[in-house]
């Protein structure tokens, strides 16, 4: 037998509310590549990446850098 909303109390209905947007908050909202591993190759130009920027290496805007290759 089927519970109905009219049968449940206001602190009850609350919790299932809460409940369900939560859930369907972590739903939407994980990372779909969490648990995966960057291959070898992707990992080590992401590390050659960040040491140009540590180093001072300049970081340009895509529409800039989109801007940059179409007036060459």
């Amino acid at each position: 037998m089927s519970t109905t909303v009219a049968q449940i109390t206001v602190d009850e209905l609350k919790t299932l509310i809460h409940d369900t947007v939560k859930e369907t908050l972590l739903e939407t909202l994980r990372d779909p590549d969490a648990g995966l591993e960057l291959c070898p190759e992707f990992e080590a130009q992401l590390r050659e990446s960040q040491a140009y920027v540590e180093d001072g290496g300049e970081l340009i805007a895509w529409d800039e850098m989109l801007q940059r290759l179409g007036s060459e």
